[in-house]
């Protein structure tokens, strides 16, 4: 069944296209100073891996619970109209909001996709040419890693929720380089790290779990390049130059703030948006993903030198100043999302090494 046959609103609706322009940017220098985007580059190529081979396809999900989350992670738990709902009902609503979860990461890898085919492009140095495009096909296995879980596990899907979609057109609509780097390889990399962090943690289906641990490994790799390119960029900008950018991430932090609100999900299982997404705001489980989103971003953003007083206050009017850890240790982060993904490697081992022992 193709994928529009799966959307459980019309695809159409969304009405979404991109018209965007990049100025293409040949380098003839090949001798690029720098050694520390070339070591990225060196293991982004060690660390490759297939989809259909790294991945244990042969596992199941729960109907009920497709990907063994806690009901704590459904944004309504709790609410007067979860404990309204059936069993039933409340199946139907784990597997739908599951599935619009990783609906919107298939539609983020896709966007991540594209602007790192862009980046291929746009970014002057060689160095940092040959680390985007390891980065090109990292994103095309996230999308068919994602694409393959929706339509042969959960086989329903939901088209790009409204603040997706408007953070990648800011990311498109701008031709400088850096740009592409700030919006994709901090912020919505970031976003995804977060949201991919629950489901690796918290998921008891060893299937999805899994795709997420994989994907946050590459994740990891692609947030530590943006910050290394642009720690050693933004110095050289003025102070309105820098400001344009402050003044980016500020709007795209409130896109971010509202995505996972999945305000278009509610009406299609039949549940009253209004009270619904009321509920959603001030939900724990919502407090726990801003909490976990913010202190994955703000690290980089004060790293690269974007931390001034207009960001901070800006975060303090969006109610999102105290999710934000000065203290949080962005690298040993990333070293970790990198050290999980092996773990999951060398437990899929031991299995097989079981299995392969009780045949003999």
């Amino acid at each position: 069944m193709s994928s529009v046959h799966r959307y459980q609103l019309p695809v159409e609706a969304t009405q979404w296209q991109v018209n965007a322009e990049n100025e293409v940017q040949f380098t003839w220098e090949y001798e690029d100073a720098s050694d520390t985007l070339l070591k990225l580059y060196d293991k982004g190529k060690k660390q490759q891996w297939d989809a259909a081979e790294r991945i244990d396809w042969s596992q199941d999900l729960d109907p009920e619970n497709p990907m063994l989350m806690p009901d704590e992670m459904i944004r309504i738990y709790g609410s007067p109209m979860w404990n309204k709902m059936t069993d039933a009902e409340k199946a139907n609503l784990r597997r739908h909001s599951q599935a619009w979860q990783i609906s919107q990461f298939l539609h983020g890898e896709q966007g991540a996709l594209m602007v790192s085919a862009r980046i291929v492009e746009t970014v002057p140095d060689i160095n940092a040419k040959f680390y985007a495009a390891t980065q090109v096909m990292d994103e095309a296995r996230h999308v068919e890693a994602y694409s393959r879980l929706l339509h042969e596990k959960f086989e329903l899907a939901y088209p790009i929720t409204g603040p997706l979609a408007s953070l990648l057109e800011d990311v498109f609509n701008d031709k400088r380089w850096d740009f592409n780097y700030l919006g994709m390889q901090v912020l919505i990399e970031g976003l995804a790290l977060a949201a991919f962090h629950a489901i690796r943690d918290m998921s008891q289906n060893p299937l999805a779990a899994s795709v997420n641990a994989y994907v946050m490994q590459d994740e990891a790799r692609h947030v530590a390049f943006g910050r290394l390119a642009l720690r050693d960029y933004y110095p050289q900008l003025t102070a309105a130059e820098l400001a344009e950018r402050e003044e980016f991430v500020l709007e795209a932090s409130a896109h971010m703030r509202d995505r996972f609100t999945a305000s278009e999900m509610w009406e299609a299982v039949g549940l009253p948006a209004k009270e619904c997404m009321e509920w959603v705001e001030k939900s724990e489980s919502m407090k726990l993903f801003r909490s976990r989103l913010f202190s994955r971003i703000v690290p980089i953003v004060r790293d690269i030198g974007l931390w001034s007083e207009n960001v901070q206050q800006g975060y303090l009017k969006m109610g999102l100043l105290d999710f934000c850890d000065p203290n949080v240790d962005i690298e040993a982060l990333l070293d970790n999302d990198q050290q999980v993904a092996e773990q999951f490697d060398a437990a899929r081992a031991r299995v097989d090494e079981t299995v392969a022992a009780a045949v003999h």
